[in-house]
This record gives structure tokens, sequence and C-alpha cells, in this order.
């Protein structure tokens, strides 16, 4: 006779259910770590016209510990209180995945009120920023946008104000920004063939941008004439990249691509027919190329020629008030027609209500020719520039100086920021920068106009 098992203990048993109940009900840890990082956090709304925050349930907002400030929330506000009217969402210290800045790209293009965007460390992609980047491409009414704290690897911040984008403000905070990525903003600001005509303000402070850099945004500098506020504070810009950043305030020498632009600008603006010619003769060229039969083919054609003729009276017959569908040189033709006014930038001027022709700076007619150089004036859109908490020396204030005594009256810098740099206070060179500042800077002139009134006001109650 077989012999009985002995019966396990219930402690035993109990052991083994709970050992097999996770396997069974299928809840892993990684579910559970996975459900805390899509954990979503608290959405506030605020109102732009009481300016007062609230959460979603509708209960009043108190003033929170300093503890609080930091956590990771997020903040839409909306106009007058209109939920279809958000004017501005912010991301303040929540990771975001892919999913999440798909979600986000298309209510962008789907808010036509939306102004403002800011994302604090939320461990941003380069392709979530590309996403991101054509999302702002299509809507037109966003016109601040602020990144900080989002290092990328390939450097693709320059894609919020690339061609197509409406973007005003920009401000790239701490995002660890070196060399490579200043290149490609500066070359986003203007080229010798191109220039954003949008962009007026753009903070690059609290990065790694040397001297390298910074020439590369001086660059960017030569042909830009929309930048009114650029910030390079706190970053590794020396004596080499404040003398190039100070030179192209004063004087531009064309290089030999420049010039070359120039012309070609010239001969479009003395000559525009020259450009529809060429065009036309190459569609020629690509007609005769293309759609010419040749010898053999000739027969096939002869063959099948009733059959031609019939389907194009069908397609004629067809075609809606008797137009008849362009033909591929019809096409060419009006592309090399239009071809003249799509090279031309245009920005929408709001108070007259119509586009306005952005005419390019090597255009200028203040044009020198020295030494055998063609030397146009300086940037003297830029208003204010900000290079405190570098390394600059006093080597680099002498060009800074003969720059500011280039520039117009009434043009120009009117603030420059020189300020916790690698020399004295007191030197000569910065005290003369300083006292010519203090002369354009309207805040100034103002103050002392409040002043004069105020001082003939308490004489006038004397009397």
């Amino acid at each position: 006779m077989a012999r009985k098992k002995p019966a396990k203990d219930k402690s035993e048993k109990n052991s083994e259910v709970e050992e097999s109940a996770p396997i069974q009900t299928g809840a892993t840890s990684d579910e559970t770590s996975a459900t805390r990082t899509f954990d979503i956090p608290a959405l506030k709304t605020k109102s732009s016209s009481s300016n007062q925050e609230s959460t979603t349930g509708g209960r009043p907002s108190h003033k929170k510990p300093v503890h609080d400030v930091f956590k990771p929330h997020l903040q839409v506000e909306l106009e007058n209180g209109d939920p279809y009217c958000t004017t501005s969402i912010k991301i303040f210290g929540w990771p975001v995945d892919e999913l999440i800045i798909r979600v986000l790209s298309k209510m962008i293009s789907s808010l036509p009120t939306l102004q403002s965007i800011s994302i604090w460390q939320a461990g941003l992609t380069d392709p979530m920023v590309i996403t991101l980047a054509n999302a702002v491409c299509v809507c037109m009414s966003l016109r601040v946008i602020t990144l900080e704290g989002n290092p990328l690897v390939d450097h693709n911040h320059h894609l919020f104000f690339s061609e197509g984008s409406a973007l005003t403000h920009l401000n790239l905070r701490n995002n660890r920004i070196e060399d490579e990525g200043a290149r490609l903003l500066g070359a986003g600001l203007s080229t010798s063939t191109s220039a954003n005509w949008t962009l007026t303000s753009l903070n690059l402070s609290f990065n790694h941008i040397g001297d390298v850099g910074a020439g590369h945004i001086a660059k960017g500098l030569r042909f830009n004439r929309t930048l009114l506020f650029l910030s390079l504070s706190n970053n590794h810009i020396g004596d080499s990249g404040a003398i190039q950043l100070a030179t192209v305030l004063g004087e531009v020498v064309l290089t030999h691509e420049e010039i070359v632009q120039r012309r070609k600008l010239l001969l479009n603006k003395t000559h525009p027919s020259s450009s529809v010619v060429d065009a036309d003769q190459s569609c020629a060229a690509k007609l005769s190329s293309d759609q010419l039969p040749s010898v053999a083919s000739n027969a096939s054609l002869n063959s099948n020629k009733g059959e031609n003729k019939s389907t194009a009276k069908k397609r004629e017959s067809s075609k809606p008030d008797g137009k008849r569908a362009p033909t591929k040189d019809q096409k060419c033709l009006k592309k090399s027609e239009g071809q003249d006014t799509e090279e031309k930038p245009h920005v929408y001027d709001q108070e007259h209500k119509k586009p306005v022709e952005m005419v390019s700076p090597l255009l200028n007619e203040a044009l020198q020719q020295r030494n055998g150089e063609l030397i146009l004036p300086g940037n003297t859109t830029l208003a204010s520039l900000s290079l405190a908490g570098n390394r600059i020396t006093e080597l680099s204030l002498p060009h800074f100086l003969t720059s500011l005594q280039m520039q117009d009256g009434g043009k120009g810098l009117l603030r420059l920021c020189l300020q916790r740099n690698h020399f004295a206070v007191e030197c000569e060179p910065f005290m003369k920068i300083k006292e010519m500042m203090m002369l354009r800077d309207p805040l100034n002139k103002k103050s002392e106009e409040e002043t004069e009134e105020e001082g003939e006001g308490s004489q006038c109650s004397d009397n």
C-alpha cells in the first residue's frame, strides 16, 4: 500500500499563497514604479483679470510655505476665467515624456489665444524639443517661451525661433548651452542670406558660452535688425569674445561671401526680370528633356492619338467653367513670377494692418570703402546688452568705448552691463563707459526731468 503524504502545515500553505499572489494578480514592482512616474501634479488655474490662483476644485488658494514653492506643479492662466481662452501654460519641475509632449503640442496648435509657455526642469530631450518647435510654428499667437533647466545633447534650442515662428521673447537660462549651441543660435539670428525678423528678446544667461560661442553670437548680430535685448551674463566669455561683440556694434567689414550676396541683391533690385528669365530658361530646359518624345516613341503616340483626343475632351468637359488645367510650363512660369516675392521677407504691421517688407542690411546706402574693404555701419538696433559675471578684463573695454562713440545719437545701445568682471570698477575706460551710458539711458533722463519739475513746483509754491 502506498504511503500517505504528510499534510502541510497551515503556516506553509499561507506562505505559498502569499508568494504566488503577485504572480496570479500580475501586480509587479515595475508597474507600481511606472504609476509613480506618471503621477500628474495638481493643476492650478489663474485668471488674467483677477490674478488669483485657484485649484481645479474651486477652492480658494492660500500662501504656501517655502518648501512647497518648488514642488512640481502645473499652472494654466485663463483670460477672464474663460476655460476656452488659455493664455499661458507653465510646467514647473514635473518630468515629462514624449507622450505628454505630443499631447501638449496638439494643445498648443489648437489654442488660438495662447501667448506664453514656461517649462522649468522638465527633463526635455531633443526629440521632445523638435516636437514642441513644430507646434510653436503653427501657433501664431504664441509670443513668449521660457525654457530653463533643460540641457540638450544636440543643442536644438535654436529651433524655437526658426523660420515661420512668431516668437518675440525667448528665455534659455541655465540650459548648459556651450559654443556649439551658441553657433546654432547665432545662425538663427542672421546669416548673409537670411535673418530673423520677429525675435526682440533673447536671454542666454547662466550657460557655458565661451569666447568661441560669443563670436558666433556676434556673427549673428551682424545683419539682425530686430533683436533689442540680449543677455549673456554669467557665462565664460573673456576678452576675445567681448571684443567681437564690441566690434559688431561699431562697424562691420564685409567678407567675400557677403559682398557676393550684396551684388546679387543689388542685381535683383535693379533688374528684377533677370531672375524670371533664368527661371524660365531652367524650366524650358527641363521641359525639353522631360516632355519632348523621342523618335522611337512617335509611332506609339500616333497610334493612340484618337484615344488621347477623346480623353482630353472628357477632361475639359469635367472642368468647371470650361477652365483647362494649367500645364507644366505654365506652372513653372507662375513659380518664376512669384520667385521674387517669396524671397523677400515680410513682417506684418499691426498698426497699419499690412505686411511690411524688410530690407536687408547689406543694401544700406551708408556703405564705405576704406583700404580696399567694404564697411557697413554696425548693429544699432540692439538697445540692451548684459555681459555681467563673465571673465572680461580691462583690455576689451576700449573696444566698447570706441564702438559706442561710433554710434549716432539716439541710436544704438541704451544699456550696457559689465559688472562683476575681472577689472577694477575704478578704471578709466569703465568710468567713461558708465558716464556715456548714463547720458543715454532714458530712465535716467526721465528721473532728471521729474526732479527738475518737482524743483520748479516747489519754487512756485514758495512764491
